[in-house]
């Protein structure tokens, strides 16, 4: 079997060497399992990691979560140690695996690959909990419906801030439904994307999903949303304040920046890919598709700055 990348940046989680432990306990073939870990935390946890003695391979790099600029420039820093492996895997540092869950992602991808070149997995999965230090997972998962990505109603993009929130909705269909819109916590694709589709340093946090949506698309790259997640998320309450998130006022008074400054330059980024087009590079879109037709396929306008979804499939 090829070897699966998978990109883990971790800012303050001490579920990463959970994770980690996991994703190889309940893999098919663990030896095939290859870590980038940026690890944003005030101790050096190699160590840790190493002493899993876990056969897959663990590629470590510590940063000071004082000296991080947030999750797109960290998972900019996961892919530089990406060596070619055959499939890539992006997941959050809060992640439970299903047995056999490896075999089932790539069973899924390829069978896309007959018909779509270069096809995605990705959706915001299921919920995990932790109950007395145990991953507990209490969603019945019916096996009715796919979830699919859609635009949160009342949501609008305004002239100075393409931002857009999404959420997980039903499809009462039971097969992988091409989508418009990925999800940063589990991305599941060949390890071509990379190269091609490469992670924006410049973004912050949110918009992060948008472009890597719309880069991908442009790229010539399909998103499916599948209709079997062989993994789970630990969520957070939007409303809360955790020590783990990057803008943590604790962490922010520490730095020769704000947070907020750096929200400031994501989104004037976003304008200049999603409305003014501008060239960004490696960074920009891509020549495969166009905007245009990123706006007929999705609904979603951003030269007009306009959405209508009248085209899209009814949800539950």
């Amino acid at each position: 079997m090829q070897k699966i990348f998978i990109s883990v940046a971790s800012f303050v989680d001490p579920y990463l060497p959970f994770t980690v432990q996991n994703a190889c306990e309940s893999a098919k073939h663990p030896e095939n399992l290859v870590f980038g870990v940026v690890d944003q935390a005030p101790d050096n946890r190699r160590k840790t990691l190493q002493a899993l003695e876990l056969s897959a391979e663990i590629r470590y790099i510590h940063i000071d979560p004082v000296e991080s600029r947030g999750v797109c420039w960290a998972r900019s820093l996961v892919q530089s140690l990406y060596q070619n492996e055959a499939y890539y895997l992006q997941i959050d540092s809060h992640t439970y695996f299903e047995k056999d869950w490896d075999i089932r992602l790539i069973e899924q991808l390829n069978s896309l690959n007959d018909m779509h070149a270069k096809p995605i997995l990705s959706i915001y999965p299921y919920g995990f909990e932790f109950e007395e230090d145990r991953p507990v997972v209490k969603v019945r998962v019916g096996g009715l419906t796919t979830l699919v990505l859609r635009v949160k109603p009342n949501e609008a993009l305004e002239e100075k801030n393409p931002v857009l929130h999404f959420r997980a909705e039903h499809q009462k269909i039971r097969e992988p439904v091409l989508g418009f819109h990925l999800a940063g916590g589990f991305i599941f694709t060949f390890g071509q994307f990379v190269n091609e589709v490469p992670y924006d340093p410049r973004l912050y946090f949110h918009g992060e999903e948008q472009s890597l949506a719309v880069r991908a698309y442009t790229h010539g790259w399909d998103i499916f949303h599948p209709p079997e997640i062989p993994l789970y998320h630990l969520y957070k309450q939007p409303e809360n304040a955790y020590i783990t998130h990057h803008w943590h006022k604790d962490w922010d008074q520490q730095r020769d920046y704000a947070w907020h400054e750096l929200r400031a330059s994501a989104v004037e980024r976003l304008i200049k890919l999603l409305y003014q087009q501008q060239d960004l590079g490696a960074y920009g879109v891509g020549s495969e598709r166009t905007l245009q037709q990123f706006a007929e396929f999705s609904g979603i306008d951003y030269l007009r700055q306009t959405m209508n979804f009248e085209h899209l499939p009814k949800t539950l």
